[in-house]
């Protein structure tokens, strides 16, 4: 399943943009969120040089209708909160992708990272221009399950031609360096090493042609 970077910029009326923006220096780590009706609910940690500032600005916002310091010390906080405004919570549940915790803005800025269908990342797409989130797609990948593609010795062959550096740029360990490691024939080790990447390049293939 495909997995996506975004690089979010939020807009002003969420919040913890606005007083991220305002305070560019310090990190709001959202710890836990969830929508709740026509609101949605979060737990912040937030970490400054300065923290007393940040912390009493909260509740001065429209869009918080609620404000309980958990906890709270010179340079860090711990913040629940509720808020009228859970822009990409909404976006996130009407796509149907789940929310990746935890995820930190700065300067109103964040980068999320989702696992869904592609069909899903371009629903999500769509309902984040629609809610005026400006976004830019920082990478997409494609996942596989190795371990249970693959038998025991392919998984564990593939593992140690990659750790010995047998796939990297420039190649740091030839075939006869791996064949050495593991005690084959360097015939032998081509040969299981090829069946391997065989079945995962198929996989990864028939993945992407599925999701299109």
């Amino acid at each position: 399943m495909p997995q996506a970077t975004l690089s979010l910029t939020l807009p002003e009326q969420v919040w913890v943009s606005a007083l991220s923006t305002e305070y560019p220096d310090a990190e709001f780590t959202v710890l836990a969120a969830m929508p709740a009706g026509d609101t949605g609910v979060g737990l912040v940690e937030i970490t400054a040089s300065d923290i007393e500032p940040i912390v009493t600005t909260i509740d001065g916002y429209e869009t918080v209708t609620s404000v309980t310091i958990l906890e709270a010390q010179a340079e860090r906080a711990l913040v629940q909160f509720e808020t009228t405004e859970p822009l990409l919570i909404q976006s996130l549940s009407a796509a149907g992708i789940p929310l990746e915790l935890p995820i930190t803005i700065v300067d109103g800025e964040v980068t999320v990272e989702l696992t869904a269908p592609r069909e899903k990342l371009s629903e999500l797409g769509t309902l984040l221009e629609q809610f005026g989130i400006p976004f830019d797609l920082v990478s997409i990948t494609q996942s596989i399950d190795t371990q249970s593609l693959l038998t025991d010795e392919q998984y564990e062959l593939l593992e140690e031609a990659a750790e010995r550096g047998y796939y990297d740029t420039p190649r740091t360990c030839t075939l006869t360096d791996l064949a050495e490691a593991i005690g084959l024939a360097k015939s032998t080790t081509s040969e299981k090493l090829h069946r391997a990447e065989g079945k995962v390049i198929k996989e990864f293939i028939s993945r992407d042609e599925e999701s299109e």
